[in-house]
């Protein structure tokens, strides 16, 4: 077996030194001594996500925002990854390490919820397109592992998966950290229950009043499809899969790039898709992130068929998990004065904004490849922020 900590210090050594996961016991000593080498101050990051898809968004945006992103997981969770690797990852083609362990090895008693999953593991992960071989278990395999991954990261830059058997890496305590729980957050009620807005309408302000350095991630659907045909900016990300992971992606950016603003406009069929990142987002309390839920009703894409958002009071629930504020809307002028007070206020800051369903009668789609997109996404934050005074 190997020292958790050998391995994380190549990795690191190569740029990779974010880590988003769920924990398996296989990956005990991986995460905890990643805890142990990160806190304040400390050279490396693990965001504990609510699903292993989560994680995947989540060092997928920290990659956009510059870092190197490690994906950890029980093999159990792999069902959760294909979706953000197969319409995130691979569009945009963004690289990360999987690290997935080996729960139901044949051969090797274990639990009867791992045998199957346990039997076709790396079948799956071939399947997903992502090249896989055993996780280390000796000093001298480090190397040659990165080095597998990194070829896959430069070729194609796409995922590479390591799959952990159990008792390959020795023990290691769990450091003691402080909890800190959030301060209440507050709610904002600017709701005038007259006519709603177009969705078009609520971009239209807030790019208006979005300064230059502000970076906007986009939900799949027609958000991205209407913020594109409005503007097309560096600055812009159009999501085009992975519905529900825009917020994850989101979060992984304003954590690594924390001088800028970060906004993200979600979806309520998507949010309530991945409704435990709103967990995760409260816990990690970014300062510069803006989460914007365009909430018609409706899944507009697919021909307006109905969520269940009606009976969702989203600022209440961004609220009990631990948002600075939160600020309810449903019309053009609340949702105005809305995004003035997110942008002058400490995040995280969610802004649920009833509209109407429907989009614009002339709708483009992005016209620039997504693996485009991301490349000028990630330059564009990789820049200094400049603020005009």
């Amino acid at each position: 077996m190997i020292q958790a900590q050998t391995f994380i210090d190549a990795a690191a050594a190569r740029g990779l030194d974010f880590y988003s996961g769920v924990p398996c016991s296989f990956l005990t000593p991986m995460i905890n001594r990643v805890i142990g080498a990160g806190g304040e101050g400390g050279r490396l990051d693990y965001v504990g996500a609510a699903s292993e898809g989560e994680a995947v968004a989540i060092a997928s945006g920290a990659w956009l925002g510059g870092r190197g992103g490690v994906v950890i997981c029980q093999n159990s969770g792999l069902g959760n990854c294909v979706n953000p690797l197969t319409s995130l990852n691979v569009p945009f083609r963004i690289p990360l390490l999987l690290i997935t362990t080996w729960r139901g090895q044949p051969g090797l008693a274990d639990e009867p919820q791992h045998v199957l999953m346990g039997q076709i593991t790396q079948a799956m992960l071939d399947l997903c397109a992502v090249p896989n071989q055993a996780f280390p278990k000796q000093d001298h395999e480090i190397g040659p592992a990165l080095d597998a991954a990194f070829s896959r990261f430069e070729n194609d830059n796409l995922p590479f998966g390591l799959v952990m058997e159990q008792g390959s890496v020795a023990e290691e305590s769990l450091p003691e950290t402080a909890s800190r729980l959030p301060a209440p957050g507050t709610w904002s009620d600017l709701r005038r229950h007259a006519g709603r807005p177009s969705r078009v309408a609520l971009l239209e302000r807030l790019l208006a009043l979005s300064p230059d350095e502000a970076a906007v991630i986009a939900t799949t659907g027609k958000s991205g499809r209407e913020l594109f045909t409005l503007s097309d900016r560096e600055q812009h990300l159009y999501q085009v899969g992975s519905m529900g992971g825009a917020s994850g992606m989101a979060l992984g950016v304003a954590l690594t790039v924390p001088d800028r603003p970060i906004v993200v406009l979600d979806g309520d069929g998507a949010a309530l898709m991945k409704l435990g990142s709103l967990a995760t987002i409260g816990a990690r309390q970014p300062k510069n992130l803006i989460h914007v839920l365009l909430d018609n009703g409706v899944h507009d894409s697919t021909g307006g068929q109905s969520t269940v958002s009606a009976s969702v009071d989203f600022a209440a629930i961004a609220l009990a998990c631990g948002y600075r504020l939160a600020i309810s809307t449903d019309d053009e002028a609340g949702f105005a004065q809305a995004v003035t007070a997110a942008l002058a206020s400490p995040g995280p800051v969610l802004i649920h904004a009833r509209m109407m369903p429907g989009s614009m009668k002339v709708l483009g789609r992005p016209t620039i490849a997504p693996h485009d997109v991301a490349r000028r996404f990630r330059g564009f934050l990789s820049e200094k922020p400049v603020r005009k005074a």
